[in-house]
């Protein structure tokens, strides 16, 4: 049976299915985006011709609701334009499933979510969706989840245990070297906590997360973050604040590793104006040690931080370099929609050195100003329109390579339409 044969069957069922006190809603999503690369996620030079392509996701959500659970099942395709023939008769395999998961609700406040979903919480520095990448950021696992109104708490504890198919079942579970985890990028196991607060004027959450990951050996390395998230009102002023310790090990090495970043936003009578910084640490470059100093935001939605031109910690450009970033952000309405504008400058997180050299580089690296504009249509689909332009240093040239003389640039545009398609009483 073909995937789309299984999920019309699918959704048919569940609502034939359906009682009274149920309720399911059929909705997709069409969104492409066609972007202009020019010195994206590192420099460019004039050797090097830009990149200009159209990415498209499509998904179909199906969500049943009832007094006892909840579930989703959503299906999504992801490709390039072009790269799939005219005419053709396999299937390429980039259809398939984005989400699948169960919600049991013991009690209106406390219930267990298990299935491949999406973990996000507060600002998503850490944990996030990174829906603005086409396929997004999914977890296969198991929560319990503690949610009060009335208390304005809650409390999410999650656990993972991940197994590759390289070796077929029933040997999966039983042969030698069966279990060893070869899925790169990915952790074997994971355990986490997270805490939520909201009082008067302030809120706040705690977060202590382990993962553990695949030795070459065999063995398997724990790595442990613990997060404070918090934010405070303070008349028209809102101050918000994240702090992150990273500790354990990887492959054989000691991690100490942090985050810390603090802004405030002000409300004006024309648009908020948000200033901010943020430290990550990296490892100086004269650091012998085998300790591991730079921190990463393994599962976090990246791309919302550090300058929408993905220099850092999206894909491997960062190295152990780190950052400090320091920024002013701001929104105000214009020509019948949004306008978003971000300035960026970023130095280095560490102390980095001229190659060859004992000469230490001069810590900036550069600066980012980021453009978006964000309208609503007819019928709710909603269009972006994005530039970014970089102005790089000499810095930044040592340590990425390129030509920071070269036009440093990207534009983007995106439409989304995200219909309800069924939904019934």
């Amino acid at each position: 049976m073909s995937r789309t044969v299984y999920f019309i069957t699918l959704a048919m069922c569940l609502v034939c299915a359906s009682k009274v006190n149920a309720q399911f809603t059929l909705s997709a999503e069409v969104r492409p985006r066609t972007e202009f690369r020019n010195g994206f996620k590192t420099l460019t030079d004039e050797s090097k011709e830009a990149a200009l392509f159209t990415e498209q996701r499509s998904r179909l959500y199906l969500d049943y609701k009832s007094a006892e659970f909840k579930m989703r099942v959503a299906f999504q395709d992801i490709r390039v334009w072009g790269e799939t023939p005219q005419i053709f008769k396999e299937e390429l395999g980039k259809a398939f499933i984005s989400e699948a998961w169960g919600q049991y609700y013991f009690s209106p406040s406390f219930s267990l979510k298990v299935g491949r979903q999406i973990i996000s919480y507060n600002n998503q520095r850490f944990l996030g969706g990174l829906e603005w990448a086409q396929q997004g950021r999914r977890h296969d696992a198991a929560l319990f989840v503690y949610e009060s109104d009335e208390a304005k708490t809650k409390l999410h504890v999650g656990f993972a245990y991940n197994q590759d198919d390289d070796v077929a079942e029933p040997g999966l579970l039983q042969s030698d070297g069966a279990r060893f985890y070869s899925v790169g990028g990915n952790y074997k196991t994971m355990q986490y906590g997270w805490f939520h607060k909201d009082l008067a004027s302030t809120s706040f959450s705690l977060l202590a997360l382990n993962a553990g990951y695949q030795n070459a050996d065999s063995t398997l390395s724990n790595k442990q973050t613990f997060g404070l998230i918090a934010s405070q009102e303070l008349g028209g002023i809102k101050l918000a604040g994240d702090f992150y310790y990273q500790t354990g090990e990887l492959s054989g090495n000691s991690v100490n590793a942090f985050l810390a970043g603090v802004n405030a936003t002000i409300k004006t009578a024309i648009t908020p104006i948000t200033l901010g910084f943020e430290h990550i640490s990296g490892k100086d470059d004269d650091d012998t040690s085998t300790d591991i100093t730079n921190f990463s935001p393994d599962f976090g939605t990246n791309h919302a931080f550090n300058g929408l031109m993905d220099y850092f910690f999206v894909g491997p450009a960062n190295g152990n370099v780190g950052v400090t970033d320091l920024y002013v952000k701001t929104k105000f309405k214009f020509a019948g929609g949004s306008l978003i504008g971000n300035v960026h400058h970023f130095l280095t997180g560490s102390k980095q050195m001229v190659t060859g050299e004992t000469t230490e580089l001069d810590k900036s690296m550069g600066t980012e100003l980021d453009l978006v504009y964000v309208r609503k249509l007819k019928g709710g689909v909603v269009w972006h329109l994005g530039y970014s332009q970089m102005l790089a240093t000499d810095t930044m040239e040592a340590l990425r390579g390129g030509d920071k003389s070269t036009m440093q640039n990207w534009a983007w545009t995106m439409l989304t339409f995200k219909p309800t398609l069924f939904k019934s009483e």
